[in-house]
């Protein structure tokens, strides 16, 4: 058992790590970071809201220009999850996006809804058990996902700025799909949970595609139970996020887009009877995006759900 529980881990390791060369990673339009999702046993809705902010325009050499544009992406999101049966968990998004933009030629925000996602997934491993004389819990979860272009996509933002990335916008316009797989393994009240996620984009309707984007991210927990009526997780671990370059007439290489981020997480889970709420705080340890022009800063996200 020992060797099982082993190989399953370090198998979603090593896919969580995997190397895959959309959106500037975290920012804009499209980002499916998932952390420790709410318990339930049924079905949960929720709100999440994200804070991100990121520097586009910047010199050869990553430095402030006289045209550097301070962006700042936050997303209202409706959310909730379905449990069907004891195999299958269905997941929906719907965000609304404020985004706004500040430099020394002109400010500007776009505020509306984003595009829509939906989510399946069917749990291909489901253990119980015990090792020594602590409980041993994991599973794994597979699956996949769409996204529709139900947010606003303007071409004409491409057009004006050709040495920033495409990313001040509140959609794609194009139909996206996922792959997604969950690991959650619990040695009594430790746990590891790890989540990746690869979109894979179409070409919409304006001749653009966004490259593919890869985010994984890995968190360590503990759960504290107080008074057998409140659970409080503590959670640390990272997230990584890469993009390829986007891809204009279906052969041209966009410059300045795709890259990489790595950031380091901390965060905390809430739950208990009817509620559940939690936060975490992403810093950015290490990023190379649209080839040095795009500098990300570092992310908040707050959530409150009632599982039902």
């Amino acid at each position: 058992m020992k060797k099982k529980i082993w190989i399953s881990l370090m198998l979603l390791c090593t896919t969580s790590l995997s190397s895959f060369a959309c959106d500037i990673c975290g920012c804009g339009v499209g980002s499916y970071y998932l952390g420790i999702l709410p318990e339930f046993n049924k079905r949960f809705i929720g709100l999440r809201y994200q804070h991100k902010t990121l520097q586009t325009h910047l010199g050869p050499s990553g430095q402030r220009t006289p045209i550097t544009a301070d962006e700042t992406y936050q997303s209202t999101e409706l959310w909730g999850g379905w449990n069907i049966g004891s195999r299958f968990r269905v997941l929906a998004f719907v965000p609304y996006n404020f985004n706004k933009r500040e430099s020394q030629t002109g400010d500007g925000t776009k505020n509306g809804l984003g595009d829509i996602a939906l989510m399946g997934y069917y749990k291909l491993l489901d253990h119980s058990g015990t090792l020594g004389e602590r409980l041993l819990v994991q599973s794994i979860w597979l699956g996949g996902g769409v996204k529709v272009p139900t947010g606003k996509y303007e071409p004409s933002e491409r057009l004006a700025i050709q040495e920033s990335p495409n990313n001040f916008q509140l959609g794609t316009a194009s139909t996206d799909f996922t792959l997604n797989a969950a690991y959650d393994i619990r040695y009594n009240d430790l746990g590891l949970n790890t989540n990746v996620n690869y979109k894979i984009n179409t070409e919409n309707k304006y001749n653009y595609r966004y490259g593919n984007k890869l985010t994984a991210n890995m968190l360590a927990y503990y759960k504290f139970r107080l008074a057998n009526v409140v659970t409080v997780a503590p959670n640390a671990g990272v997230l990584y996020e890469t993009a390829e370059k986007d891809v204009e007439n279906n052969k041209y290489d966009v410059e300045v887009s795709g890259g990489y981020s790595l950031s380091a997480v901390a965060g905390l889970e809430v739950a208990m009877k009817g509620l559940a709420f939690g936060a975490n705080y992403q810093n950015v340890r290490s990023q190379d995006l649209a080839a040095g022009r795009a500098r990300a800063g570092n992310r908040v996200m707050v959530h409150l759900s009632l599982p039902f």
